[in-house]
Formats: C-alpha cells, sequence, structure tokens
C-alpha cells in the first residue's frame, strides 16, 4: 500500500510514512493490536510495571482536585481525561487508587479516554468494567470544555515527525521512496515538504550543522496548542522523553534520535543496507524524542502556566513514592519495591522520561509532585 502511494504521488515526507505505518486503521503498529507495551510486545513503559504508577498519579490528581474546589466557585464534576489511552489500564489503576485511597475524589470523578485504535478501545469497557458508572465517553477526539486534568504518558513521541537534514547547499527534508532494482524502501533528500516545517523551524530557531539532521514536529505542537484550549479550570500534564531544544539540536544528537523498537530491542541503524524505520512498517513502533521547549512555549502560548518541568524520579519522590512500597505480604512488598527502583533509578525511565505540568483557569499553585520544580538531568 505504501509502494502505491508512493508510485501515485512520489516520494513521501517521512512524517507521512510514519502516519501510515502507525495509524493506519487496519494496518498500523498501534491500530492493529490493544496492547504493544510489556513483556509480550515491544517496549516497556511505567505502567507495565504494576499498578504503583496510577496509584502515584491518582494521588497527585487528588491534590489537583482540592486546588480546584477551592479556587474554582462550585467545581464538580472532575474530568479525568487520558489521551492515548490504549486499552485503559492507566485509567484503571488510578481509578482503582481512587476508589480505596480517595473515596470522596472518586465520587465526582468522570473519566473519558481518548484512543485511536479500534481495537484498543474495543477492550477499554472490560479493562474498566469495575468503573463502568465513571466512565463518560471512549472516543477518539478531545471534547470541548474540560475542567479537571487531561493527561497523557509516552504521547507526544509517538506523532509522526519530520526529518531535517543540513547539506552544504542548505536545509532539506528527508522522504521515503521506492528503489526498484534493490526492491525495499530507501530514503530520498529533498526540499521542504511544507510551508508549516519551515514556519516550525524558524519560530523554534532551529540551526543545524551540515551532515547533522534531526527531527521536528509541527503537529505535536499543533496537539499542544489545541488541547490548552479545551482546558477551561485544570491541568494538562504530561510524560514523555525527550530534551529541551539546545541540547536535542546540538552535536550531540547530530544523527537525530529516531528509533524503532520491536520484540524489546531498540534499533538505530540500518538493518542489511536499510533503515531500521522501513523495514516492514506497519510492525515495529518507530519514535524520536520530544523537544520539550517546544512543548512548553506551545502550552504558554495559550495562556498554560508551567508549574514544573522534572526528571521522572523527582516528580514521583515529590508524590513520596517510597512511602509506597511497605504494604502487603513480603511479596508484594518485594515486588513494589522492584517496580518502584525500576521507576527511579538513574539512567532507566526515572531520568529519561520528564513530566511537564501546566494549569489553566486557576492561581498559581504549588504541587506535591513539583516539589524539586524544575530539576530535569
Amino acid at each position: 500500500m505504501i509502494v502505491q502511494r508512493i508510485r501515485a504521488e512520489g516520494p513521501l515526507p517521512f512524517a507521512s510514512y510514519a502516519e501510515i505505518a502507525l495509524y493506519h486503521p487496519k494496518l498500523g503498529y498501534y491500530a492493529s493490536q490493544n496492547q504493544r507495551s510489556g513483556r509480550a510486545g515491544d517496549f516497556f513503559t511505567s505502567i507495565d510495571l504494576g499498578t504503583l504508577f496510577g496509584e502515584l498519579l491518582a494521588s497527585q490528581f487528588a491534590e489537583m482536585w482540592e486546588f480546584l474546589k477551592t479556587d474554582v466557585e462550585s467545581f464538580s464534576p472532575f474530568d479525568l481525561v487520558e489521551v492515548g489511552a490504549g486499552n485503559g489500564r492507566l485509567t484503571r489503576d488510578i481509578l482503582n487508587a481512587l476508589a480505596t485511597k480517595h473515596p470522596e475524589f472518586y465520587k465526582v470523578v468522570r473519566a473519558t479516554l481518548i484512543e485511536r485504535s479500534p481495537v484498543a478501545r474495543a477492550e477499554q469497557s472490560k479493562m474498566l468494567s469495575s468503573h463502568g458508572s465513571k466512565i463518560v465517553a471512549t472516543s477518539e477526539a478531545l471534547s470541548e470544555n474540560v475542567s479537571g486534568v487531561i493527561f497523557a504518558n509516552e504521547l507526544l513521541d509517538a506523532f509522526p515527525p519530520h526529518i531535517i537534514f543540513m547539506t552544504n547547499q542548505g536545509l532539506r527534508e528527508i522522504y521515503v521512496d521506492f528503489d526498484k532494482k534493490r526492491n525495499h524502501l530507501v530514503e530520498r533528500v529533498g526540499p521542504l515538504s511544507s510551508a508549516a516545517v519551515l514556519e516550525h523551524i524558524n519560530k523554534q530557531k532551529i540551526k543545524l550543522e551540515p551532515g547533522w539532521r534531526a527531527e521536528i514536529n509541527p503537529e505535536m505542537v499543533q496537539w499542544i496548542k489545541s488541547t490548552a484550549r479545551k482546558l477551561t479550570n485544570g491541568f494538562l500534564f504530561l510524560i514523555d522523553y525527550g530534551h529541551e531544544a539546545g541540547e536535542l539540536y546540538s552535536a550531540a544528537h547530530s544523527s537525530g534520535t529516531l528509533t524503532t523498537y520491536y520484540r524489546q530491542r531498540v534499533f538505530n541503524e540500518t538493518l542489511d543496507n536499510t533503515p531500521a524505520w522501513l523495514v516492514e512498517p506497519g510492525s515495529r513502533d518507530i519514535t524520536a524524542h520530544v523537544d520539550l521547549t517546544a512543548v512548553r512555549q506551545a502550552a504558554e502560548s495559550e495562556g498554560l502556566l508551567t508549574l514544573g518541568v522534572l526528571d521522572q524520579t523527582y516528580f514521583l519522590l515529590g508524590l513520596g513514592a517510597l512511602d509506597y512500597v511497605s504494604s502487603g505480604d513480603h511479596i508484594s512488598q518485594l515486588k513494589r519495591r522492584l517496580a518502584l527502583k525500576s521507576l527511579l533509578i538513574p539512567g532507566g525511565i526515572g531520568s529519561t522520561h520528564k513530566v511537564l505540568i501546566f494549569s489553566a483557569g486557576i492561581k498559581p499553585v504549588r504541587l506535591a509532585g513539583c516539589s524539586y520544580n524544575i530539576r530535569t538531568t
């Protein structure tokens, strides 16, 4: 199908190729299965380490509710909106924790799950069967006028990126083409594919040296802005791996950050002279690090206030994560300690993953998770 489109339209901007490979309604990587992470999947996320991550987020969301009901007159109910919700595991863990540890908050929660994959959406009702009365919607698109929290865990890195490349003749973009003789997909260098790409580069003041390549994501920036406009009162809460622009577009990442994950292995080089991300499209994840500077600027341009940008480790420690491992029998405690170690350990997802929290429609607040304020490694 990709080859047919290339034959009809010519080489595709990498972002267009990745959109098909990841999100085609039937054949796309994320669309064809209800869950891609975990032991049977291609990569691990914080959710795959047990319920502890959801419990800690529930604690932070409960504090957000306390601030909102104090600051906003007649505030109720509380919208709990997960974007990129998959089959609903994280929302389930959060609601389980709220029901047992924050029952008053649980009473006023109404949950919405946003997910593009129809296969994953079909699993949500089963995953959340014990919280059926709390689920108000499962859909592809975010609705207007959200009062509460909009949150996403590892969503931004899944936006298909454009790849730019600096040549001696100037800035170019990477396209995907089909080589008839070699019978496989190849990269081609061509002009910038759209005015939006050029505008993003200029606005973010991205500068590359000859030979450098990088990923940019104007579509992600537009999503941040659109989502910010839909948040009436409350918080935008994002967790993802990435860097500030000064580091992302530097010699440290002169080859870009584009990566594929397949069967718990990372591929960021060529396989049999074919770039790993062009091998068996639809069978593997395609991802790139997030420009944290662009995320923050986009949110602030729509009037949101930045409350914190910090490593996941510091965020979870601010929530008292160390106090969450003492409950249960010996085996349960051991499992929770191992899960907490994986969530916090330097060099792992505790430091690679960043937490970005913004607020809208309320006075500035100091959240427990932001006790370390702006602290990243």
